[in-house]
């Protein structure tokens, strides 16, 4: 299986069956993302919450793809709106697709539109692909049921926002990886904007030292895991 970062908190899976899942597809207006979503194909798309720098280009890349969006219900209703195909979830419940298991977990943000529809909660999501299990925290700040999330689930690879100011800091990440205890952890959501500037390399120092193991992904690369 392959993972690759496309910057901010925009993902790409691909499975072993090549089936390719986007999560989070802010790429055209993303400073660091090389590629256009013209030239992004995705069997499915996943999103955490509405805000532009994560739905992102979301309705190009379903219609040009005609893929199938997976949100929480009220975000998914506002995609199904704008011509997408959706399958509608939400936080704590769970559903089996062609690829694997999606979760879709508690975020302590907000879900606001682009043009200004507040869609309820943000969210994260725990997905099992291809006998890994991955979860993708989306915007958030440190919240205590991180450490059950951790208790029921074991994580193989953790993406974690450290950029501060709309997420959660290094100093709180390293508390969440404390919480979660994943195998790996994946920095994300940093330097795309100056109020969101981080150095990953100090954070990955960090966690190293409590014992974990720190791959930062170099944005536009592609690391199989």
């Amino acid at each position: 299986m392959k993972l690759t970062y496309f910057g901010h908190s925009a993902f790409q899976i691909i499975t072993k069956d090549n089936t390719s899942i986007l999560i989070d597809p802010f790429l055209d207006g993303n400073p660091h993302c090389n590629i256009k979503s013209e030239n992004v194909f995705a069997d499915y798309i996943i999103v955490t919450h509405g805000h532009g720098d994560h739905l992102g280009d979301t309705f190009k890349i379903a219609s040009k793809s005609n893929s199938l969006v997976i949100a929480t219900n009220e975000l998914a209703n506002y995609c199904a709106n704008k011509g997408c195909k959706v399958h509608n979830m939400h936080i704590g419940g769970a559903h089996n697709f062609d690829f694997g298991k999606v979760k879709f977990t508690l975020a302590l943000h907000g879900s606001e539109t682009p043009d200004g529809q507040n869609l309820g909660l943000a969210s994260g999501i725990i997905l099992t692909i291809d006998g890994k299990t991955i979860y993708h925290t989306g915007d958030t700040g440190l919240f205590g049921d991180m450490k059950l999330i951790g208790e029921l689930n074991k994580i193989d690879y953790l993406l974690l926002p450290i950029g501060d100011n709309f997420t959660m800091g290094i100093d709180d990440a390293l508390i969440a990886v404390d919480f979660i205890k994943p195998k790996v952890v994946i920095p994300m959501h940093y330097n795309t904007f100056p109020v969101i500037n981080s150095d990953p390399k100090v954070f990955a120092e960090k966690v190293k030292q409590k014992g974990y193991e720190c791959k930062i992904i170099p944005f536009n690369e592609t690391i199989e895991i």
